[in-house]
């Protein structure tokens, strides 16, 4: 039996930097990933994606020169150069990761599945192939996969996941993406741009207010992608292609099919003998603290239900490594990296309607923002809520040009406790998009 002071499993965007700290205070620490380390974020997720997306925005930009008198003749895409240029940056990337990891003292980097044997009265058992460790402390930075959905034929034909879809070399001439979330409106913008017919079976950006998820649709159906809002009820292989059949009676026939229609947390790979309680929705219980369950046993980011994304799963590590603070009241803002990207914070307008709060709320069009009319980049809009009684900030919806930038602004206010006649009475820069932000806090009305 191999013992150490603490075992980290995963090395997402949690773990490596909670490892390097307790390995900094002289502990002797191993980290156990299944994979590649860098987690989600940068493998297949935030990182190779804003890097296709990058590309894909050059090739729309090009396509728009003559509206800026610009003349630059045809414009097309070598794909296999896209993502040769990605693989590049993100190969340096977790190459980079891997040797910082591998040169900390007192850390050891192990490659495989780690089963964990949790002991409620002494030091834990994790077994890693024919290796067994020991440790009081262990921490849980697993993530969340893709989940496929319990379509009829789905498991018959070879569908892609954004794992799967990140290793292509050549432009699938039709992609059919079921699910219009997140994933599914990022990638469906961006292959439609490199030159594939692209096709969106589900509802657009269904999180989001009605009139929201519109303005996303209205957005990718200007840039040919169809949107099909049914549920798919069957998959089945149409010749070499595949077919994906919709409850309004239509039928979806493409040469791929990418399957983003929601991700599960890792917790099964932990073994059957893992002994942590899990919550209702599938995620380790934790408290304020990432404490689970099991004494000594902690869990950071996708896999404790507290944010899927990447900046709370970093975030996760930060707080527990200051014993001040706690996860309770963190305020999560997010974005949509279409092109214009969908930023967002707090309440939607329907959320802070059913609220029983006096709400107001202002609103204002991407067209009437002059840096967006400068910049020929008037897709979208602004809407801020806030509590009358109170002049809490209550949320935010910025879609459109900087609306990622510009949801990050009202999440600080929001977790400063800063009340929006304060934000309302700050001085802008001319001529921004965040200029509006006082601007529109200066006009809000009763919901």
């Amino acid at each position: 039996m191999e013992q150490f002071d603490a075992i980290v499993i995963g090395a997402g965007q949690a773990g490596p930097g909670v490892a390097a700290d307790l390995a900094g205070r002289g502990r002797k620490v191993a980290v156990i990933e299944l994979d590649q380390v860098g987690g989600t974020c940068l493998n297949h997720g935030c990182r190779p994606t804003k890097a296709l997306r990058a590309s894909a925005a050059a090739a729309h930009r090009a396509r728009r020169a003559a509206d800026f008198g610009v003349h630059t003749g045809n414009v097309t895409v070598d794909f296999g150069a896209v993502m040769r240029r990605m693989h590049t940056m993100i190969d340096s990337w977790v190459t980079g990761l891997r040797d910082w990891m591998e040169s900390v003292d007192n850390l050891e980097l192990i490659i495989g599945r780690a089963e964990l044997h949790s002991s409620a009265d002494g030091p834990h058992r994790v077994t890693v192939g024919d290796r067994e460790l020991q440790a009081p402390e262990i921490y849980l930075d697993l993530g969340a996969r893709a989940v496929a959905p319990p379509i009829p034929g789905l498991d018959q034909v070879n569908y892609l996941t954004e794992v799967e879809l990140l290793q292509l070399t050549e432009l699938p001439e039709s992609l059919i993406i079921i699910g219009g979330s997140y994933i599914g409106c990022e990638f469906g913008q961006m292959f439609a741009r490199f030159g594939a017919q692209v096709t969106i079976v589900g509802p657009v950006a269904p999180r989001e207010d009605d009139d929201v998820a519109e303005a996303v649709v209205d957005t990718l159906r200007a840039e040919g992608v169809r949107i099909v809002p049914a549920r798919a009820t069957g998959v089945e292989a149409s010749g070499e292609d595949v077919a994906v059949l919709c409850d309004d009676g239509t039928a979806v026939i493409g040469s791929q099919l990418l399957v983003a229609a929601g991700r599960r947390p890792n917790v099964d790979l932990l073994g059957a003998e893992h002994g942590l309680a899990i919550d209702d929705r599938g995620y380790l219980a934790i408290d304020s603290r990432f404490a689970t369950s099991v004494p000594g046993i902690w869990a950071l980011g996708d896999v404790n239900g507290h944010g899927a994304f990447t900046h709370t799963a970093y975030q996760d590590s930060q707080i527990l490594l200051d014993p001040e603070r706690t996860v309770d009241g963190r305020i999560t803002a997010y974005a949509m990296f279409t092109d214009p990207p969908l930023g967002r914070v707090g309440m939607t307008q329907a959320e802070a309607a059913a609220s029983g709060r006096r709400v107001l709320k202002a609103e204002l069009p991407m067209s009437s923002v002059s840096r967006a009319v400068l910049d020929s980049e008037t897709i979208g809009l602004m809407r801020v809520l806030a509590d009358a009684d109170t002049e809490e900030i209550l949320g935010a919806t910025f879609f459109g040009l900087g609306g990622d930038d510009l949801a990050q602004q009202i999440g600080l206010a929001m977790q400063a406790k800063i009340g929006y006649k304060t934000v309302r009475d700050a001085l802008p820069i001319h001529p921004t998009v965040a200029e509006f932000i006082p601007t529109l806090f200066s006009s809000l009305t009763e919901l």
